[in-house]
C-alpha cells in the first residue's frame, strides 16, 4: 500500500511508474465482493487465466492479415505495436492488487506463450 501511494505521488508529478495507480485502483475497485460468493484465491485465478488466455491468443493475433505493420501509420492496422505495453501493464496492476510476484509471473507468461518459444 506504501508503494501504490508512492507511484501515485509520482505519477501525479508526472514521473513514469512501474505501476499505473489509476489502474490499480480500478482493478481493486472491481474485484468481486464477499456477497458474490468468489474469495480473493478465485480472483487471483481468474486473472492467472487471463494471462495464459493472452498468452495463447497471440499466435491467432499474429496470424491476422491486419497485424502487419502499415508504414503509413508507423504501426499496425490494429494495434498489435500496443501489445507488450499492454501486456506489463496489466499485468503489473492486476498481481499489485493481489500482491504477488510480477516479475515471477511474467516470465511465467513467456513460458506459456507458443508465440514466444
Amino acid at each position: 500500500q506504501v508503494t501504490l501511494s508512492i507511484f501515485e505521488l509520482a505519477s501525479a508529478a508526472g514521473l513514469p511508474c512501474e505501476v499505473d495507480p489509476a489502474l490499480v485502483t480500478a482493478l481493486a475497485g472491481s474485484r468481486t465482493g464477499p456477497g458474490d460468493g468468489a474469495s480473493p484465491e478465485e480472483d487471483y485465478k481468474v486473472s492467472c487465466l487471463l494471462l495464459v488466455f493472452v498468452a495463447v491468443s497471440l499466435p491467432l493475433l499474429a496470424a491476422d492479415p491486419a497485424s502487419l505493420y502499415n508504414p503509413e501509420l508507423d504501426g499496425h492496422n490494429n494495434n498489435l505495436h500496443c501489445l507488450a505495453k499492454a501486456i506489463v501493464q496489466v499485468s503489473a496492476a492486476l498481481f499489485t492488487v493481489h500482491n504477488k510476484n510480477i516479475e515471477c509471473h511474467l516470465k511465467e507468461f513467456l513460458l506459456v506463450s507458443p508465440a514466444l518459444s
